[in-house]
């Protein structure tokens, strides 16, 4: 079995490409070779440069090796659907263009659904006709990853989206052609959904293509959820903790890919606030040792 670890922009605060607080693309890529790791993912599109030529120099100088990007968009509105497929094109032919495999889809965050993060008991829900046209703006992307592209393409359920909690999901999966649409599956965020990460993964492991490996630290999941906090309030917080030191039972997770056979790329995700005192690069390594530590290498 070959399992290799890689992170991800989001680690140093990335979010939005236009973002004044974001840290240079250049010293995200130093950072993480730094850092021990030998992949990355793009983060949001725009935030590396999209000529071919001069990001494959700069992964080339720090041997690093580009493993997917994701389109984080907000599925759940039509007005928006040119600013998607934007996204869509945009992060699949940067990914092809340097041989990276995976593409994911996230909904982002809706005001309708912020306010119930991991309550999923209260969340407001699609009606049937909202449900079917954003099922099929998802199939979409997909089907334009995977054909058009050749690419990987998986679903990532996020908070405070639409494709958040886990019965929403398993309801796409059901609709979605497995030829064009898999599971990048995110450990942190089912756990921020209420759910639990390993059980979903016994169940699913067949479709998933990609994980990224988040970890949550219980009590302040349970504050923010409590107080209704909004998701980028809530990783200022330190809801995502480092590695092994909150609720997501990791050798439990290498135990159910090393059972599957799994290989591929495990991406490192633990969104900050840039505007903090913390740092990334201290909390890459020390997320990339505590994975070797449990039998990852």
């Amino acid at each position: 079995m070959t399992i290799r670890i890689g992170n991800a922009p989001c680690s140093w605060g990335v979010e939005f490409a236009d973002d004044p607080r974001n840290p240079t693309w250049q010293n995200v890529l130093k950072d993480c070779a730094e850092a021990g790791y030998k992949g990355i993912e793009l983060g949001p599109v725009g935030f590396m440069p999209e000529d071919p030529a001069i990001l494959g120099a700069a992964l080339a100088e720090n041997g690093l090796e580009l493993i997917g990007g994701v389109v984080f968009r907000p599925y759940h509105d039509p007005d928006a659907w040119d600013d998607v497929l934007d996204a869509t094109h945009r992060t699949a032919r940067a990914l092809r263009a340097h041989g990276a495999q995976h593409m994911v889809l996230i909904d982002s965050i809706s005001p309708r659904r912020a306010p119930t993060a991991g309550r999923a008991s209260e969340a407001e829900q699609m009606d049937k006709a909202e449900w079917t046209a954003f099922r099929d703006r998802l199939a979409e992307s997909a089907r334009i990853g995977a054909e058009e592209y050749g690419l990987t393409v998986g679903i990532h359920a996020h908070a405070a989206g639409f494709m958040d909690f886990e019965p929403e999901l398993e309801r796409l999966l059901d609709e979605v052609d497995e030829t064009i649409l898999k599971i990048c599956f995110d450990t942190g965020h089912h756990s921020y959904a209420g759910f639990d990460p390993v059980a979903f993964m016994k169940k699913h492991i067949g479709r998933i293509s990609y994980m990224h490996f988040k970890d949550i630290d219980p009590k302040v999941k349970a504050d923010v959820i409590d107080r209704r906090t909004g998701f980028y309030d809530a990783c200022g917080q330190g809801i995502f903790c480092n590695l092994g030191q909150g609720d997501v039972d990791f050798p439990a997770v290498r135990q159910v890919l090393l059972d599957a056979g799994f290989e591929g790329w495990c991406t490192v995700e633990q969104d900050c606030d840039p505007t903090l005192d913390v740092s990334p690069i201290d909390d890459a390594r020390a997320n990339r040792e505590y994975l070797e530590s449990i039998g990852f290498k």
